[in-house]
């Protein structure tokens, strides 16, 4: 960035000032020669609008001669990002993905630019190996920079007690956009922007869209739309491959299968990376000893997918499969209609509720289902508790343990040991300030609109105990997502998908299974139509386990769409 905005941390402006070089590079002429043999000369005025905030980029835009400024509007003005002189070029993740520009570019002095279209520029990233890593370092770099300035034309006047602002924080901060928070219970000058847009504290959580449009308690699918997060495409459109979620398996599937020409589309229901995308820390994956964090892992998986073609959109949700004939049909809830030769179904699971009658009242106001950055800071310095004796629920327990002040993990188990990585075992027994309570479950939650306190029950001597805990994070068993898929594919009594072996002879219906052969690997009971991940019956439930199955099963998909 020009100059980093003073409400971004020292540590995020003193990296972004070390990488701006990568930033914004300069092409060099061989780079920009190799580009003119597929991009247009096009010239441009001083004055002119090349991309306007909201607008789809219509062209990945290089400058040859002139000056394009790029500025990010917000409440208070325009404020300069870059300018772009010959050598420099346009853009940040969105025009990979075909999404609404965050920024305004206009030309400060008038000379000429090389413009490639979609298509064009995905060949480059595709099959130039120089110019693609150029251009996803800085794309990745761009956006980076713009969520952490906190800054632009995205504006979210919430509350700390509002269940709904947290969850509109959830999907936009998982999802990587950029938007400036504004809280109604501390922000001395909340008033004058609510007077501002017509608007009162009652309807909180309000999203001001570019600055122009007031959104009221808006649902993921309506901040998507406002924001045009999605790639357009035609209704009609028959997909080789339709991913249904993109969680590890989903996008590993997306990636393999785009870059081996496949014509995919992604849809998923929240943000990238599912239930993994949650995790605050993953140190077992494979290639990072270190540790990556869920969002950051599925992030880069998500950019891998774009990058060979795929189209990824959120708050997607898929509503019912039509499978009496092919290619299938997906509803979704917005009532749009995908078509597919082949579906992986890789749609997940959720964290098991538990049987408490007011559980629902709570949710996003004291219980919490991931343990992000977003949700550490509204427990700083405060008790919670955390239930569940997996990996999830230990990497919830060392992440919090650092800004909470008591953690109380709870498991139904007599130990650890059985279900959890022996690192985190040893990591939380070493912490001063987590306190593990074995065979213990919650029993009640109290509290009017915000939980209160917690009676937890100990199985040893049936005793209860109340605490004035106002925080729990729910980490415990799987329920998979497979609603929208009755009456099409065979399910095991839990609800998971049968897949290859699994499925039994009187499972395969004669009038949907037409083939000679026997469902293979990861093929459900219905032709074409796959399953991989924790949704997935008998699956391990593991990141690099559903990651394995995503690409594996893209094999089996081209053996499908060529029968």
């Amino acid at each position: 960035m020009s100059t980093p905005p003073a409400g971004m941390s020292a540590a995020t402006q003193k990296l972004l000032r070390q990488r701006r070089e990568q930033m914004f590079p300069t092409l060099t002429t061989a780079q920009i020669a190799r580009l003119e043999k597929r991009g247009t000369h096009v010239p441009i005025s001083q004055g002119e609008v090349l991309v306007q905030p909201g607008e789809r980029y219509r062209k990945f835009l290089v400058v040859l001669s002139g000056a394009v400024e790029v500025v990010r509007p917000g409440l208070t003005g325009e404020e300069l990002v870059v300018v772009h002189t010959p050598g420099g070029f346009l853009g940040e993740l969105s025009v990979l993905r075909g999404a609404a520009s965050l920024v305004l570019a206009r030309v400060r002095e008038s000379g000429e630019v090389l413009a490639l279209d979609d298509e064009q520029l995905h060949a480059v990233v595709q099959t130039d190996p120089e110019l693609s890593e150029l251009f996803m370092r800085s794309f990745i770099l761009r956006r980076v920079g713009l969520v952490a300035s906190e800054q632009g034309d995205v504006v979210l006047v919430g509350s700390r007690h509002s269940a709904d602002t947290l969850r509109v924080q959830q999907f936009l901060t998982r999802n990587s956009y950029p938007y400036v928070a504004v809280d109604a219970d501390r922000d001395p000058n909340v008033q004058v922007l609510l007077d501002r847009f017509h608007v009162s504290v009652n309807d909180i959580p309000v999203v001001l869209c570019r600055n122009d449009r007031v959104l009221k308690n808006p649902s993921n699918e309506q901040l998507a739309a406002c924001l045009g997060m999605n790639p357009q495409f035609a209704d009609d459109r028959v997909r080789d491959m339709v991913v249904v979620g993109a969680g590890p398996a989903g996008l590993a599937a997306a990636v393999y299968a785009a870059s081996e020409g496949l014509d995919v589309l992604v849809l998923e229901a929240t943000a990238p990376g599912g239930q993994a995308g949650s995790s605050s820390r993953i140190e077992n994956y494979l290639g990072f000893p270190t540790g990556i964090s869920g969002q950051a892992l599925a992030g880069r998986a998500l950019v891998q997918a774009q990058k060979f073609g795929a189209d990824v959109t959120v708050a997607s949700i898929a509503q019912r499969l039509s499978c009496d004939k092919r290619p299938y049909t997906i509803e979704l809830t917005d009532g749009h209609r995908v078509r597919a030769r082949t579906i992986v179904i890789a749609s997940g699971a959720a964290y098991r509720l538990l049987p408490l009658e007011n559980l629902a009242r709570f949710t996003n106001a004291g219980i919490y289902y991931a343990a992000t950055a977003v949700e550490a800071r509204l427990c700083t310095a405060q008790d919670i508790i955390i239930v569940g004796g997996g990996n999830s629920a230990g990497q919830a327990a060392v992440f919090l343990s650092a800004s909470c002040r008591q953690v109380h993990l709870l498991v139904r188990a007599s130990g650890l040991s059985d279900s959890m990585s022996r690192y985190l075992v040893r990591r939380i027994e070493d912490s001063p300030n987590i306190k593990l309570h074995v065979r213990t479950e919650i029993a009640a939650l109290h509290g009017d609109a915000q939980l209160e306190a917690v009676t937890w029950r100990s199985a040893a001597d049936g005793t209860l105990e109340k605490r004035a805990i106002a925080h729990v994070f729910l980490m415990t068993g799987a329920a998979p997502n497979t609603h929208w898929l009755q009456g099409c594919v065979r399910l095991d009594d839990k609800g998971f998908v049968r897949t290859g072996v699994d499925l039994h002879a009187d499972e395969l219906v004669p009038g949907q299974w037409r083939l000679a052969r026997a469902p293979t690997l990861f093929e459900t009971s219905l032709p074409g139509v796959f399953a991989v991940g924790d949704v997935r019956s008998g699956s391990v439930k593991r990141v690099a386990a559903a990651v394995g199955e995503g690409s594996a099963c893209v094999q089996l998909v081209h053996r499908a769409l060529h029968e």
